[in-house]
This record gives C-alpha cells, sequence and structure tokens, in this order.
C-alpha cells in the first residue's frame, strides 16, 4: 500500500515538474530587445568647438529612424538623417545660444523593435 501512494507521488512530481518546464522555455523564446547603437561622433568627445557648429554621428541599422531625437542642454536640435549602408547618417547644427560652455549632445531612439536606448558626447563650447 505505501508503495502506491508513492509511486503515485513520484507520477504527480514528474508530471508537475515537466509542466514547469514546458512554461520556462515557452517564455525564453520571446524575442530579445534589440537596442541601436550610435558612433563616430563628429566633433569628437570634449572639442572645442564654437555656437553654431555642425555635427554629426552614425545610428545603426537597427534604428527606427523617425525615432531619433538630438538635444543640447534640453533644447531639441533640428537633425538630417540620411540613410547609408549599414544604417543612418545623422547631422545637425548646435545652436547659437550656447557659448562658452560644456554642452551635451543628448541622443534618444528607439530600436526597429522599439526598444529604446540613450547615448552621447560632450563638447566645449568655445565663445
Amino acid at each position: 500500500m505505501n508503495t502506491m501512494k508513492l509511486i503515485t507521488a513520484l507520477i504527480f512530481v514528474v508530471f508537475s515538474t515537466n509542466s514547469f518546464a514546458y512554461g520556462s522555455s515557452s517564455s525564453s523564446s520571446k524575442k530579445a530587445c534589440q537596442k541601436p547603437t550610435f558612433s563616430q561622433f563628429t566633433p569628437s568627445n570634449l572639442s572645442v568647438v564654437t555656437a553654431q557648429s555642425e555635427f554629426s554621428f552614425l545610428a545603426s541599422s537597427s534604428t527606427n529612424s523617425k525615432s531619433i531625437e538630438v538635444s543640447v542642454k534640453k533644447q531639441v536640435i533640428e537633425t538630417h538623417i540620411n540613410k547609408i549602408s549599414g544604417g543612418f547618417a545623422v547631422t545637425g547644427k548646435l545652436p547659437a545660444s550656447i557659448q562658452g560652455n560644456y554642452a551635451r549632445v543628448s541622443i534618444k531612439a528607439k530600436g526597429t523593435n522599439n526598444c529604446p536606448t540613450s547615448d552621447g558626447w560632450l563638447l566645449k563650447i568655445g565663445e
């Protein structure tokens, strides 16, 4: 009688373990977040530039080009985005209002699967 209870308990344990394993494998098959990347910042980090200088950078092909937003000192900057092989070339101009200060060129964008990311670099604005 005790062996029958033991066998029944083992059967329940085996079935419940298999059902938990099945549930975890389906969650691991979800698509991973693929964040866009940015590179080739021009002028380079910590360069001394003047107000209204042009800047540029490259965004990877996994970037949703319509989601790219660039700001400097909380001012949204108008940018020009061109499709190139391997991604997007982004250009813009620093605002005239920031002089004699450090300013971060901040980039926010989403990937093609809506994964958000941010990046940027620091420039010294000469007078």
